[in-house]
């Protein structure tokens, strides 16, 4: 006759509790203010959530009309030439230069909490940031 034996319970009343992950929101509190010149015009450079994965020195330009993603980023994120859609009008740089685009892509951004559908104009050019992204 063989005996069952099952684990001797413990007396830890606390329970379990899931591995949540914790990202930060990107936000700034009046706290913040204290000591800079204001109104200030640096350039704000982040982190940014793209296609799952976290994409560093992301611009953020109030005053860009379109999401603009670098030939080495797209290509980073393992996308294909073949994934882009047409986009048939051209950019002007912030030299005033004009930019042809090589296409478009829609790819899911996170800046917060929330996953977003975002439309990047891909382009082959030089720049110091991986994307430009207007406000998140």
């Amino acid at each position: 006759m063989s005996v069952a034996r099952f684990p001797i319970e413990s007396n830890d009343t606390n329970p379990k509790r899931a591995r949540v992950e914790i990202r930060p929101v990107l936000g700034f509190s009046d706290e913040d203010k204290i000591e800079t010149i204001q109104p200030h015009d640096d350039t704000l450079v982040v982190t940014v959530r793209i296609g799952g994965y976290d994409v560093k020195r992301v611009l953020v330009d109030q005053g860009s009309a379109v999401k603009v993603m670098y030939l080495d980023l797209y290509k980073g994120l393992g996308l294909r030439l073949e994934d882009l859609t047409t986009y048939n009008s051209y950019l002007n740089s912030f030299e005033g230069k004009t930019v042809i685009p090589k296409g478009q892509i829609r790819l899911p951004t996170q800046t917060g909490s929330e996953v977003v559908e975002v439309k990047f104009i891909m382009v082959d050019a030089y720049s110091p940031y991986t994307a430009i992204v207007a406000r998140p």
